[in-house]
């Protein structure tokens, strides 16, 4: 084994070993501390956690660089560790207790949600990593919602049981990624049961995907919730989940979106992987650290 793979894999053993070691902290200390204890956290990560700040601040550049001073984005990026850190936390605290869960996240906009599903062919939620996004899938269930996720398997299969297994608890469907065929069958079957089904696509998706701009830089994105929308039918339905002042969140469903056509089928899959994009982008102007800027969004650009 070299050493970038031992690296990796020590990597992510301190990470389960510091995931196991907050889940039994939390369990000992009073409610109101939890999120003393995240930004004691957060402090810890945006000092010692180099390449992930880096990441953050260089990301935070290409989206802000012509608008912001570098003391705004330093700032925006520590706050975005501060909400990390949050949402880390609430999952281990809220995620067996359904019920103060259930009363710490309102919906706004559920008329749209309803309407959509009045159409009985399943709602594409399309959404971003935004926000505690796990727990807009959960309050979904409390309320007596079908939902799925599609997500990627985290790199350490331990953390991803973890979170599998506390998704299951509330009744979150978990659809992975990969292998593909098997999501494309699952998500389909999941929209044909008039189920919703939550795709996030603000990440990079490499050439398998569409460039659309993302802050003025082209950015590779999925296609899936326009594609799905095609063959299906389903209603493509955006919403965020914000975090308040308080600490408790508020879900937001937008108004469904109605496929803009183009000159052909790829040419509609732009379009409105576009619109999409948009939407995300304005939300996360307004509520910038609510994104996860450690993730390098815009490493793949057009050959």
């Amino acid at each position: 084994m070299d050493s970038k793979k031992i690296r990796k894999s020590l990597n992510r053993f301190f990470g389960w070993l510091g995931l196991s070691l907050c889940s039994l902290i939390i369990r000992f200390i009073p409610a109101h501390s939890i999120y003393r204890f995240a930004c004691w956290i957060s402090s810890l990560a945006f000092r010692f956690a180099k390449k992930q700040r880096k990441i953050a601040l260089e990301s935070l550049k290409i989206a802000f660089g012509q608008e912001k001073t570098d003391q705004e984005i330093k700032q925006i990026a520590q706050e975005s560790f501060t909400f990390m850190a949050k949402s880390a936390i609430e999952l281990m605290f809220l995620m067996d207790k359904p019920r103060v869960l259930k009363g710490r996240v309102a919906i706004s906009g559920r008329e749209n949600l309803e309407r959509a599903l009045s159409k009985g062919r399943g709602v594409i939620l399309v959404s971003a990593h935004f926000g505690n996004f796990p727990l807009l899938l959960a309050k979904l269930a409390l309320e007596g919602y079908t939902a799925s996720g599609i997500m990627r398997p985290m790199r350490d299969e331990r953390v991803e049981k973890i979170f599998f297994e506390k998704r299951r608890k509330f009744g979150v469907k978990t659809i992975y990624s990969q292998p593909r065929d098997l999501c494309v069958n699952n998500t389909i079957q999941a929209l044909r049961n008039n189920e919703l089904v939550f795709i996030p696509i603000d990440q990079n998706f490499g050439t398998a995907g569409v460039f659309v701009k993302f802050f003025g830089r082209k950015a590779a994105t999925a296609t899936g919730p326009v594609i799905f929308a095609q063959r299906t039918k389903a209603a493509l339905l955006p919403c965020f989940i914000l975090r308040q002042k308080d600490d408790t969140h508020r879900i937001i469903f937008e108004p469904g979106l109605s496929l803009d056509e183009g000159r052909d089928s790829q040419d509609t899959v732009l379009i409105n992987i576009q619109r999409l994009t948009d939407i995300i982008e304005v939300y996360i102007r307004k509520y910038p650290a609510e994104w996860g800027w450690i993730h390098r969004r815009w490493k793949s650009q057009p050959s």
